[in-house]
């Protein structure tokens, strides 16, 4: 789904991480994890497309569509919750959209029919149909009430706008999703219900969390942002946890007998 070839990137001077080779397929969660500051979000809009490395490339399969969590809770204050997640599909939205324009003229031309004919036939291959039902599906398995599905953004708590956010970034099936702390403000619920459904999800997704269950729970590889390297190690937090701390004994234990050595000889 996403080759990542070479990508370094270089800020005012100073490394945050260079020759990082790694390939996301689908069916799998990876999990990118370091320290404040390693760069695990901005490795996240990296492979997002929103920001140019300072070499390599990301590349991904053509014709898959790639959805990214919002982070700006004010960016669509002017629309309905409804159009809002839908637009997590923005071809969708736009189809929709231009449909409801065409249909609402006073005087349809034999034009705008043939238009509405080919619109109307996108539609029903993007599952149009049962778009309001799956906003619906995706709003109360994240705890809130279809009563908001008519209201606007601004209207929201900001809790409540995390999750239509969220919402957003899970609907119409994407190819790849792309979380960034995805369980900040979300309750227990909807921590469990978000864990059922990217378990279930048979696409490509990446997710930066510090919440450790949660990592455990979703994914089956760990992305490790340490050092100015991004490494990939099968399995969960735990596994990737207990590997690291063995690992790391195993150095303690090479230096220590590096220093006796050197000891014997001085």
């Amino acid at each position: 789904m996403i080759t990542v070839t070479n990508v370094s990137l270089n800020f005012s001077g100073q490394t945050l991480f260079k020759d990082v080779d790694l390939k996301f397929t689908s069916g799998n969660c990876y999990g990118i994890i370091g320290a404040n500051g390693a760069g695990k979000s901005t490795f996240l809009r990296i492979l997002s497309g929103e920001l140019e490395p300072t070499t390599g490339s990301v590349s991904i399969k053509p014709g898959i569509r790639m959805s990214v969590l919002k982070q700006d809770h004010f960016e669509f204050d002017e629309y309905t919750v409804l159009d809002t997640v839908i637009m997590g599909n923005r071809r969708l939205y736009d189809v929709m959209k231009e449909k409801e324009a065409i249909y609402m003229k006073e005087d349809f031309s034999d034009e705008d029919g043939m238009r509405a004919a080919d619109l109307e036939a996108e539609f029903a291959e993007m599952n149009g149909w049962e778009a309001d039902s799956d906003v619906s599906k995706l709003i109360q398995g994240l705890g809130l009430s279809n009563d908001i599905l008519y209201s606007q953004m601004s209207s929201l708590t900001a809790k409540e706008k995390v999750k239509v956010l969220l919402a957003q970034a899970l609907f119409g099936n994407p190819g790849i999703i792309l979380l960034d702390e995805p369980t900040n403000h979300l309750d227990v619920k909807a921590i469990a219900w978000l864990e059922d459904f990217l378990m279930e999800y048979e696409g490509t997704v990446i997710v930066v969390s510090h919440d450790r269950h949660f990592l455990n729970t979703v994914c089956t590889s760990i992305v490790d942002v340490d050092y100015g390297k991004i490494k990939m190690y099968v399995g969960n937090y735990e596994f990737w946890y207990e590997s690291s701390q063995m690992i790391q004994k195993m150095v303690r234990d090479q230096n220590k007998k590096n220093e006796e050595k050197i000891d014997r000889k001085s």
